[in-house]
């Protein structure tokens, strides 16, 4: 078991990530973009560097953060949406360097399901790839140019619509008009099942692999947000009539269950 890991993005999932890592024994790393988040890491025993990576350049201590590491876990979002977003493929060539002269011999990148764009039906690893947004096509490249590496062992991670303490869309959706997809299907997971499924790879040393990350519960949007909007006492969001029937796009963690025998259990709420 790989006992010393770099937590790459300290965000959301990050930071009760690295906690939980250490909770488990294994020597911890993070890193952030912020002045202010780096000290409160700190207090949380996280041993934090600030460190920045944008397509032309790394900003920080990168080569103290890597060293003596065994395993990085790259945790930081493409950004793509931002007005004059950089190429993330280019910022991840730019890690990719250091890992390289680092010598760390494990990657887990986290992922997203995007990269499988609008395929319909029973999706798991082993479906075809068809990236719509800019952002799915670029995480796709990164995928395939971190697993194609000789000197470092990977995994890929792709999880669903992340939800859990502070973060859920219904929050966003509420009271909203006229919205479409209402007939499309939910694919979630919560924040307790994404620490789960990392925490299982590092212990039984799932590398060179591909998962799916996705709560296996797949009502449609219009049914699931209704519910989760009443569950609230918040406005519940309006969606289009549509005669088109459940479009089902049901992400299955196959590999997940087929190594592990765990099903990602948390309920979606």
């Amino acid at each position: 078991m790989s006992k010393s890991i770099g937590v790459l993005g300290c965000g959301w999932l990050g930071t009760p990530l690295a906690k939980a890592l250490m909770a488990e024994g294994y020597q911890v790393k993070g890193t952030t973009t912020t002045t202010t988040k780096l000290q409160a890491l700190r207090d949380d025993g996280i041993d934090a560097y600030k460190v920045a990576i944008s397509a032309e350049a790394i900003t920080g201590n990168i080569n103290s953060f890597l060293k003596s590491l065994d395993t990085l876990i790259i945790n930081i979002p493409p950004n793509l949406r931002k007005p004059n977003g950089e190429s993330f493929v280019k910022r991840i060539s730019l890690l990719t360097e250091a890992i390289v002269k680092s010598k760390v011999g494990h990657v887990l990148f986290v992922s997203s399901t995007s990269v499988y764009g609008n395929v319909s039906g029973d999706i798991t690893e082993s479906t075809e790839l068809r990236p719509r947004t800019e952002s799915g096509k670029q995480l796709l490249a990164v995928e395939q140019q971190l697993m194609q590496h000789k000197t470092f062992n990977c995994t890929i991670v792709r999880f669903g619509g992340l939800i859990g303490p502070d973060r859920h869309p219904v929050t966003y959706l509420s009271g909203k008009k006229d919205l479409k997809n209402g007939h499309e299907s939910v694919n979630l997971i919560h924040l307790n099942d994404c620490i789960l499924l990392l925490k299982t790879i590092l212990k039984n040393n799932y590398w060179n692999s591909i998962f799916n990350g996705v709560y296996q519960y797949y009502p449609t949007k219009k049914a699931y947000y209704t519910l989760e909007a009443i569950k609230r006492g918040i406005a519940v969001p309006h969606y289009q009539e549509v005669e088109t029937p459940n479009s089902q796009k049901a992400i299955k963690s196959d590999n997940f269950y087929v190594k592990s025998h765990q099903l990602l259990t948390t309920i979606v709420s």
